[in-house]
Formats: structure tokens, sequence, C-alpha cells
């Protein structure tokens, strides 16, 4: 007799490897500590507390990954494990992104907790309306807020998650967790308010449009597939679709390129950059530097995990259509970066175009995709990939925290007040005078992102165009080093306004043509008017004025001595950026690990 009611499925237990998980749960658990830090711990202790929670999170997890490294995926016989059933895939290539993301990222985070001039750089209520009472009610009353730490660890949590992803539905969880609090953070500037309030909007709108094309393509890959797992997506069972579907192959593409157009947004590659210029600008110095190292780094993780899954495994065999989009991007890019940073004359402005240039440079030797045979699984590109991202973020996070005490000033003396950073280029001449450790500093920071001997830049660009030239993509290294040359010009320009250009005497009397209006000694700066009030302003006396005119002739520059760990910072990327450059061997042949690559 057939019995009525069918047995109940068994339930399989799943298996959790725990020391595989442990530095996502470290940053991830360590910023939930942190929002109940901020709710409970007394106000004169918790910055204090936030900091070394978010220090020891960021070094524990690197060193768990190092221990992963050395003494867990070593023995295993293809250099990968699963975890979570998949979700996960760890290999070398994954751990040596990773400890690169958090080791810069700890770096960045000493910038971030600088306060040299009593105060950080984070608006103290940063829902608050620009200039309103309430906003200098909380700035009067010293309120400090440091809810910074805890969304700085949820998106270090994302960018070391997003590089791991082994299906695609992770891989957007990642995207979303990472993104989200650098949308929060671009908009918490103390200083210039409006210009950081604008430049979160336009991140966050830009950013859900790319969230999109994400969900799109994943929705596409699927559809032709039956799954989202990238390991099933590129055996040839996942493949053995009815004739039907045999023409499906644009369908599919369209799906990668989709996917790929999700994550080069967060590359800043060209032309899905239409971001980075005014974030950049408009964000918090140091949250500016943090974005453009560690998210460049995890972006790029996914992109290689994407482009080698799918370009050279999967049965149809899409190197050829992935490649040219590749090459495209990487063309476009560099040529936008480097020809457009030459005609920049705000220091951070720059730095963004010459960001969209390097992301160029990187895609050179992604673009240099080998065909599988079916017998090996070794990728070049892997260590010159991790390099150049290492040797890139080092020297971006010492160049923004040098641009972090550079400021502008208003009156002399016992009187002298201290605005926002003095991001224009005047602004920056005879720098190597009045500070020539911060002006040899950024000189060292230049130098490596234009690629000079001797430091880590040249040695980044030699082994990304190297594997390009080794892959048939010679034509590409040859136009990527001529844009080097172009991007050249504008990092020796400012070299040259530091030690050879006189900077303006303090003496001289600019003559007013615009105002920018402060309220308050730490408040928001607009530009405006000659005699338009602000909404909100304080009693008179209270607002400051600086013209324009004090901005173009350089008068009205201050430099801050900064905290210990912004020169703790400072000095650590410099001796990194210098001991690479030099001494890369010992890095190189760590990172040779990495080109086994097995999804």
């Amino acid at each position: 007799m057939t019995p009525l009611i069918a047995a109940a499925p068994q339930f399989t237990q799943p298996e959790i490897w725990w020391e595989w998980l442990a530095p996502y749960l470290l940053v991830l658990g360590a910023a939930v500590v942190g929002v109940l830090v901020e709710a409970f711990v007394a106000p004169r202790a918790r910055r204090t507390t936030q900091l070394t929670l978010a220090l020891v999170a960021l070094l524990g997890a690197a060193g768990v990954n190092v221990w992963l490294w050395a003494d867990q995926l070593a023995p295993t016989e293809y250099k990968i494990n699963a975890v979570m059933g998949g979700s996960l895939m760890v290999s070398y290539f994954t751990l040596a992104l990773q400890v690169v993301i958090l080791v810069v990222a700890a770096i960045a985070l000493l910038v971030v907790a600088d306060r040299s001039r009593g105060a950080d750089d984070f608006a103290p209520t940063a829902a608050a309306i620009p200039g309103s009472d309430y906003e200098e009610l909380a700035r009067s009353k010293g309120l400090q807020q440091t809810e910074i730490y805890p969304l700085f660890l949820f998106a270090v949590g994302g960018m070391i998650l997003f590089p791991a992803a082994g299906d695609l539905l992770t891989m957007f969880i990642a995207l979303e967790i990472l993104s989200l609090p650098l949308y929060v953070m671009s908009g918490m500037a103390r200083h210039r308010r409006l210009l950081s309030q604008e430049a979160s909007l336009k991140y966050f709108l830009l950013g859900a449009f790319s969230s999109a094309f994400f969900l799109m393509g994943m929705a596409l890959v699927y559809g032709y597939s039956g799954t989202i797992k990238l390991w099933n997506i590129t055996s040839a069972h996942a493949l053995q679709v009815p004739e039907a579907l045999v023409g499906g192959r644009p369908l599919l593409i369209t799906g990668i390129v989709m996917l790929l157009v999700g994550v080069l947004f967060k590359v800043g590659a060209v032309p899905f950059h239409q971001w980075t210029p005014d974030v950049y600008q408009g964000a918090p110095t140091s949250i500016t530097g943090f974005m453009a190292a560690c998210t460049k780094a995890a972006a790029f993780g996914a992109v290689m995990r994407l482009v080698l899954w799918f370009a050279p495994f999967i049965g149809l065999d899409l190197r050829e259509e992935v490649q040219l989009a590749i090459v495209v991007v990487a063309v476009l890019s560099m040529l936008v970066g480097s020809v457009l940073g030459v005609v920049q004359h705000d220091v951070k402005r720059l730095l963004a175009y010459s960001s969209i240039a390097h992301a160029g440079f990187v895609l050179v030797a992604v673009a240099a995709v080998p065909a599988y045979d079916g017998t090996v699984f070794l990728f070049p590109m892997n260590s010159a990939v991790v390099f150049y991202l290492l040797a890139y973020g080092l020297a971006t996070v010492g160049a923004f925290a040098v641009v972090t005490l550079v400021r502008e000033s208003q009156g002399r003396g016992a009187d002298a007040v201290t605005l926002g950073e003095a991001t224009h280029l005047s602004q920056w001449a005879g720098l190597g005078r009045r500070s020539p450790f911060l002006a040899t500093a950024f000189s060292v920071f230049l130098l490596s992102f234009a690629g000079i001997p001797l430091t880590a830049g040249f040695i980044g660009k030699f082994t990304a165009f190297k594997v390009a030239v080794d892959g048939g993509l010679w034509w590409l290294a040859v136009l990527a080093v001529l844009c080097s040359a172009i991007a050249v010009f504008f990092y020796v320009r400012i070299i040259v306004l530091m030690f050879f250009v006189d900077p303006a005497s303090d003496d001289d009397e600019p003559a007013p043509a615009r105002e920018v209006v402060a309220v308050g000694a730490l408040g928001a700066t607009s530009d405006v008017p000659v005699g338009t009030p602000l909404a909100g302003e304080p009693e008179a006396g209270v607002g400051l004025r600086l013209s324009e005119e004090l901005r173009r002739t350089g008068a009205g520059v201050t430099v801050l001595k900064g905290s210990v760990g912004t020169r703790v910072a400072i000095v650590v990327a410099m001796v990194g950026t210098l001991l690479l450059g030099v001494l890369p061997g010992p890095v190189l042949d760590l990172l040779e690990k990495t080109v086994n690559f097995l999804p």
C-alpha cells in the first residue's frame, strides 16, 4: 500500500569551518561591537575604545589570513578551499588581496583618527543641515560622535568578502556591504558640508545604478545556466543546455558584461568613472584615501574572479569577448585619466584622475587572460595585480594623508583659525620650505604614481606591463607606457611647485573678489557672493571670510603638524613605497603562489 504522506527529506547539517570565517567575523563582529560602544560607552572614552577596537580587528584579521596562508592552505592539493557550501572560495590570491586590504585599511584608519586640531574632520551631527542652528549648537557644545569607526569596519568587511565570493549572490551582498557605509562617510565632512553631501548623493545614485546593472547581469547568467554558483556556471555539466538555448550565447555575454559593469564602477574605470572626481573632491580627505586604495583593491579582486572564472573555463570559450571588453575599458581609462589629469588645478581632483589612469594600468594586466587547456590553472596576472594594488594603496593613503595636513587659514598669530584643506595647486607653492618632511613624502608618493625607478610604482607597472607583453598584448603595454609618460607631467609639476616656487608672502594684501564664508571656527564652508548672508549664520564676528584671491595667491595656508597616528601612517606608507621599489623580490616570490587559481 502506498503511503499517503511522503517521508520528509533528510536534513544534512552543513559543516562550518570557523577558521576560514575568522577574518570576516573579526571585522564585522568588531563593527557591531562598535555600534554598541557608540551607544553605551562614556563620551570621553568612546574614541579611544573605538580606535583600539578597530585596529585590533583589522590587524587581527590580517594575522589570521597570514596563518591560513602558511598553515592551512598550503597542504591542499589545488590551493583552494570552499567555505559555506561554496559561497566563499578561498585561495592564495584571495588571502593575499585580503591582507593588502586589511593592512592598507589599518594605515588609513590612523589618518581617519587624526585630531591634531582638537577635533576630527567629521561633522558632529552628520544629518544636520549645513549652517543650521542645530549644527552650530552641537559644535559649540563640543559634541563628538564616533560612528565613523563602525562604518569604516563594515566597509572593510564588505571589501574582504568581495574577492572571496564563490557565487553571484554573495558577491552582490558584499558589494552592498562595502558600498552603503562609503555613501554615508562621503557626506560627513566637517568642512565644506554642502560639497560633501553633494558628493555623497552623487555616489549613492550612481552606485545604485551600477548595482542594478550587476543584478540584471546576475539574472541573465542565472537564466542561461540555472545557477548562481561560479563553480557550477563554469562546469561542463552546467552548460549541457537544450538545443533551444544553444543560440543563447549573446544572452550569456550580455550578462557577463553587465556583471563587469557593476564591479568596474567601483574600480572607477572609464566609462563608469563619472562619480570619481566629484566624490574624491567632496568626501572627507581621509575617507577619500581609504576609499581610493581599499575599494579599488576589493573591486579588482571581484573583477579578477569574474574574468578568470568566465573567460577561460566556460565551455563556450568567451575569452575573446571578455578580453575585448577589458581592453577597451583599459584603453579609455588610461587615456582619460592621463589626459584630463594634466588640466586639473585641484589636488584631490588630480589624484582622482590619477586613480582612473591607474585603474587602466591594472586592467592592462587583467586583459592578458590565458586560454585554459584543461590541464593547468596558472594565471601570472594574479601576482602582478596584487603587487600593483599594494604599491598603489600605500602611495594613495600616504598622499591623501599629506593633503589633510595642508590647510587654509584665516587671521594671524593667536587669532589664526584653521579651515579646510588647501587643495588648489597654487596653495602648494613653497611647501618644501614650510614642511620639508611632508613635501618629501608627497614627492615619494607622486614618483611612485609616475612609475619612477626605485619606487614601488615602477615595479608594479613593470610587472603589469610584462604580463600584457607575455600575453601577446604588446601594443597595449606600449600605449600604457605612453600614458604613463603623459601622467608624469602633472606629478612632476606638483614637485616643482613644492620645491622650486616661492610661496606667496603672508604680508601680501589680497584684493577681495569673492568670499568664502565659514560658519564658526570649525564650520561648513561654501562659496557665496560678497555680502550674501548665510542661512543660520551666528552673531557677527563668528563668520569668517576668506577671499578667493587669498586662495589664488597661496597666502593663508598653514601646515599642520598632525597627530602621531597620521605621521606614523605617512612614514609607514613612504618606507613601504621605497622598500617595495628597492627590494621587491621577497614580496614577488610570495605572490607567485597566487598564480594557482582554481575556481
